[in-house]
């Protein structure tokens, strides 16, 4: 991994994000960007069998499609179409009536993808996989718990390390939804 890719992403990220909270918290949004990068980077270490470059922008650069006002034709024109490719898969489709549904059809375009696509899927869930905030009530809590399930389900064959990552955080985070 070249820290110049890093850098250009972080920077990129943090001018889009600059507004943004961690829900529940008074942490910039950068804390849960670079929490996903580092959950590849250690991934990478553990099995080296993907582009890091590659899985490092779209970590970065995961949520600027869904969270702020960034368009497909900017991040295709600054990180290349794959990564811009890469982000839309990881893009909840807002026209779709459920969170079920809009998870599925991210989840079956990401499996059309190279495997970075969801092993930043599967670290993001990983990262998101902490103390639920306050104001959320048990039935989101399992419903949260559920998705993740479903997202370790449908990205098993993707980075058996964060597969098993995975899976240790849902044993975690059940804890919570009882």
């Amino acid at each position: 991994m070249t820290q110049e890719i890093y850098q250009k992403a972080i920077k990129f990220a943090g001018e889009k994000h600059k507004n943004q909270k961690v829900p529940g918290t008074e942490a910039n949004y950068l804390l849960h960007i670079s929490n996903v990068a580092m959950e590849v980077m250690i991934a990478h270490k553990t099995t080296n069998d993907f582009d890091i470059n590659y899985a490092i922008q779209l970590a970065l650069l995961h949520d600027t499609l869904e969270d702020t006002d960034t368009k497909f034709s900017e991040l295709a024109e600054k990180f290349g179409e794959n990564v811009a490719l890469g982000v839309q898969a990881l893009t909840k489709k807002e026209n779709l009536a459920s969170k079920k549904e809009k998870m599925i059809d991210s989840l079956h375009r990401i499996n059309q993808l190279e495997k970075e696509v969801g092993i930043v899927k599967l670290a993001d869930r990983i990262t998101n996989l902490q103390e639920p905030p306050k104001h959320w009530k048990k039935d989101k809590i399992q419903y949260y718990l559920e998705e993740a399930k479903l997202i370790g389900k449908i990205l098993d064959n993707k980075n058996q390390y964060l597969t098993s990552r995975l899976q240790t955080k849902i044993t975690e985070y059940q804890k919570y939804a009882e």
